[in-house]
């Protein structure tokens, strides 16, 4: 007996088009690159998945499910870690899909702003930027796939947070509908605007739960003459620290990126990626990666960039804060040092399986923070294999528990997560540090929010929430756990 017709569908067909419908019978292998989240930890069920084309449709689809009293989940790229973008298992969602706005609205060169809609992925942002000679400072491994909407949704870091900020750093103004669908068009690029509440901010790291991007405004930047890279061999947590504070002294505001790999990190992408193995591995306990962006004139940029990386590396190696080092002699050897990174979460996916926790503290207190959580973990799961590495110049860790070798990774995660979690998290609170840094809440951590935040924080979001979506219709569940 098939089930009884849903007139949301044929209302969402009114809004979009039928093509642009996916009901919940439609054949599998369509519906789970939406229902799926990409690590493959959650495959949920939507009551239909729609893909405006426009503004104006996801106006359209907003209202038409607030009369149905239908929760909409928006998702971009559907690169998100915490759960935060797929439908939950109830049949009941409907998912709003972005990746149709994806068109470049302006570009203003004189003012340095990218306006576009929140659709288009961060590689297609990059490159609008590029062929104005210009740059948009914001760089995730996963930028092929990603989309603006949700790098703004989820306040992103990456690579570029040392020099540039996060995601919020980046933007000036925001097109969102609301719950109620409105619009509210606060796409200005304006640097300087002080006539009330920002609301900007407030949407941006909502995790859709306030309301639908839809387009945004960005801040760019000249393109750097040249940029050069550095790979160190550290001796301890503490020598890679006295490394920064050297760079940033020696360096000042040309270093763009300190990333920091630890020694199985590095062992996962020799072992999954042979033809990328990395320099100076396996001799010294972490590694890290140094880049320099120099803006003098062309001519003389490059030969800037070697030679103040060259003085770093030699007044390190002097200070014993670095052991060993590899300067990268061309940008083929600089693309590659930061492939090698950015491949460390592919090769994690490869390996199985994980307890992923994205974490940010005091960078001066990253060093005892590692010691003391490494000891609990042996302690408490011996054998389990701990793969530390992140972007050490803004405090961010990605501080990841792999099964012992050999063992089921998916039995090992439902035995022991919860423990894992807890001890890692415990272990971030009492050294001052969050325990999301750059990948967000989501449903993943809903639950687990109440105990490490501020419950008068948490009180006040309740507040905006009940304000701004009083139905409770965007990304129910997601960052606050339902009441």
């Amino acid at each position: 007996m098939s089930p009884p017709p849903d007139p949301l569908l044929d209302a969402l067909r009114a809004c979009v088009g039928a093509p642009y419908v996916l009901a919940p019978d439609a054949p599998p292998a369509e519906l789970e690159p939406y229902e799926r989240d990409w690590r493959g930890r959650q495959r949920g069920r939507a009551r239909a998945v729609v893909r405006p084309g426009n503004t104006a449709e996801v106006v359209a689809v907003v209202r038409a499910c607030a009369a149905a009293g239908a929760a909409i989940v928006p998702q971009g790229g559907n690169t998100g870690l915490v759960l935060g973008g797929v439908p939950d298992p109830s049949g009941t969602e409907v998912l709003l899909c972005t990746r149709r706005l994806n068109r470049i609205r302006a570009l203003d060169a004189a003012n340095l702003t990218l306006t576009l809609e929140a659709g288009c992925v961060l590689q297609t942002a990059q490159q609008a930027a590029a062929d104005a000679g210009l740059w948009l400072p914001l760089s995730l491994a996963s930028e092929g796939s990603c989309t603006i909407g949700g790098n703004l949704a989820t306040n992103a870091g990456g690579t570029q947070v040392l020099r540039f900020g996060n995601a919020r750093d980046l933007c000036l103004g925001l097109e969102v509908v609301c719950p109620s669908g409105e619009v509210w068009h606060g796409l200005g690029g304006l640097r300087k605007d002080n006539t009330g509440y920002d609301l900007r901010h407030l949407y941006i790291g909502s995790e859709g739960t306030l309301g639908i991007l839809t387009a945004a405004t960005l801040k760019l930047q000249p393109q750097a003459a040249a940029q050069g890279c550095a790979w160190v061999g550290v001796p301890s947590l503490q020598a890679a620290l006295d490394l920064l504070a050297l760079a940033q002294r020696q360096l000042g505001p040309g270093l763009s990126g300190f990333e920091l790999m630890g020694q199985l990190a590095l062992q996962l992408v020799a072992q999954h990626f042979p033809e990328l193995r990395p320099p100076l591995w396996p001799h010294w306990p972490y590694c890290v990666l140094i880049e320099l962006s120099e803006s003098a004139a062309p001519e003389q940029a490059q030969a800037l960039v070697h030679s103040r990386l060259q003085a770093l590396l030699q007044t390190a190696l002097e200070q014993g804060c670095a052991a060993d080092a590899v300067l990268a002699e061309t940008l083929a050897q600089a693309q590659r040092l930061w492939h090698m990174r950015e491949c460390i979460p592919l090769a994690q996916a490869q390996e199985g399986l994980n307890a992923k926790h994205d974490i940010s503290l005091p960078i001066s207190r990253i060093p005892a923070f590692c010691a003391e959580a490494e000891a609990l973990l042996a302690q408490a799961l011996p054998g389990a294999r701990l793969v530390n590495f992140g972007h050490l110049g803004d405090g961010n860790l990605h501080y990841n528990v792999q099964c012992p070798t050999g063992a089921d990774a998916a039995a090992f995660l439902r035995q022991h997560e919860a423990r894992i979690n807890a001890l890692v998290f415990d272990c971030v609170q009492r050294h001052g540090g969050s325990i999301s840094a750059e990948h967000g809440i989501g449903t993943l951590r809903a639950a687990t929010l109440p105990r490490y935040k501020d419950a008068q924080a948490l009180a006040l979001m309740r507040q905006i929430k009940q304000a701004l979506d009083p139905l409770g219709l965007l990304n129910p569940g997601r960052v606050l756990v339902r009441a």
